[in-house]
């Protein structure tokens, strides 16, 4: 299977390192790249006592497509630089509301792309597109760190492998991006449990049929939390790019992100690709 339709979230603001890496990858697997900017259409609590001024909304929504076009010139100037095959979109969001409107049009993509949100920031409304996407769009997500490298790599790619049914899933949608990996290694965490036979032997006797060469790696966390041993991992070796699952406590359609997700999206280092 061959990567052939990226979906990227174009950032309004701060760095474009997402951006910058999924028209990379394009370039690198020959895909298509569908850059999407959002626009927030202003909605007012209906406790104000008095409305606000219709010109006031409009002023409000117009400034906010205004910026949503602007970024995606800067968007679709970098994907013409690389001569890759793209198209462009203002996403229209009610402001405050669900993120439907662009998990839609995520839906039908091979990977979607986009920036960690910034915690110390605030970046909340970050935060709920990226448990939309993970959650809600059956695609698998890789998430670009705001303070990482603008261009995608996969020298070494670092498998983060419990047994579970979401790393498994994270795996087998990720095999187009495996192959352009030049090393994968499959890590991981000891923290007592009891495990039958070799460890990780599963999941290499899998990739093997897919043509991967793996190395097995288990990395003890006695003291530590299973994202701070996967990042030490990271960075102790030289991995570019991380393929986990994705894995999250649904509370009435709210997402409450896994202790191991909510650790490397708050703290990644390098790109990290999830599904759930």
């Amino acid at each position: 299977m061959a990567l052939k339709d990226i979906t990227t979230l174009v950032d309004l603001r701060g760095p474009k390192h997402a951006m910058n890496v999924a028209i990379d990858l394009a370039g690198k697997t020959e895909a298509h790249v569908t850059g999407l900017a959002l626009a927030y259409n202003p909605v007012m609590p209906g406790y104000l006592i008095a409305p606000m001024p219709a010109d006031y909304l409009e002023q409000a929504r117009k400034q906010s497509e205004d910026d949503a076009k602007a970024a995606l010139k800067d968007y679709e100037t970098a994907a013409e630089r690389n001569g890759v095959k793209y198209e462009s979109r203002v996403v229209q969001m009610a402001g405050g509301g669900a993120a439907d409107p662009f998990i839609a049009q995520c839906r039908l993509s091979d990977l979607i792309v986009m920036g960690q949100y910034d915690a110390e920031r605030g970046d909340a409304i970050g935060e709920v597109l990226i448990e939309a996407a993970l959650f809600d769009s059956g695609v698998p997500v890789m998430i670009v760190p705001y303070a990482g490298k603008p261009k995608f790599s996969a020298d070494h790619v670092m498998i983060a492998w419990d047994g579970s049914a979401t790393a498994v899933h994270a795996i087998r949608s990720s095999l187009a991006l495996l192959q352009l990996a030049g090393k994968i290694t499959v890590v991981m965490v000891d923290r007592g449990q009891r495990r039958d036979g070799e460890p990780g032997a599963e999941v290499a006797t899998y990739l093997a049929r897919h043509g991967f060469n793996v190395n097995l790696e288990t990395v003890a966390s006695p003291d530590t939390s299973v994202s701070d041993a996967l990042l030490n991992f990271v960075s102790d070796n030289g991995v570019d790019m991380v393929v986990m699952g994705g894995y999250g406590h649904s509370r009435m359609r709210e997402f409450v992100l896994g202790g191991a997700t909510y650790g490397m999206l708050q703290s990644m280092t390098v790109p990290v690709v999830m599904a759930h």
